[in-house]
């Protein structure tokens, strides 16, 4: 995703993969993102009013070897793009931890770890990370402190 806070995602996910050993995916757009904000926004409400499915460029990965699964996004309008959607009912994330951590603006965590508890009943949602996306570079402590808390450093 192209977007400020899309970057900043990026940014945090970097910063996961720099402390733990784990495999990094990448959720893009078939028809990416528009670089602008204003387009982004525009784009994303109306994709969450119609409950849309955006495409995923490329081939979803194959979790089933995984029993953790870290799953990054932007906020965007108090949700998690819909983008995200699409991935979580292409994969089969049954039975597995999912970690979910955002970059936002405004709006902190936003529910979204609870939206993803509602979306995948058969999985252990634990409680996220929210990072301000212009904060991003000076939160090594409370990443670090999550990934302690979730027994992953």
């Amino acid at each position: 995703m192209h977007s400020k806070t899309g970057r900043a995602t990026k940014r945090l996910a970097q910063m996961i993969v720099e402390r733990i050993d784990c495999d990094e995916f990448e959720i893009r757009a078939a028809d990416p993102y528009p670089e602008a904000y204003d387009p982004t926004v525009e784009r994303n409400q109306r994709e969450q009013n119609d409950d849309a499915r955006p495409g995923l460029a490329g081939e979803l990965p194959d979790v089933s070897g995984y029993n953790a699964v870290l799953l990054g996004s932007p906020v965007w309008n108090v949700r998690a793009p819909m983008i995200l959607s699409t991935f979580l009912e292409g994969v089969d994330l049954s039975g597995m931890r999912i970690l979910p951590f955002v970059t936002y603006a405004v709006s902190g965590m936003s529910e979204i770890d609870q939206d993803y508890r509602d979306t995948l009943p058969e999985s252990n949602v634990a409680d996220g990370l929210a990072v301000r996306g212009e904060d991003v570079d000076s939160a090594a402590a409370d990443l670090e402190a999550w990934l302690r808390t979730n027994g992953l450093m």
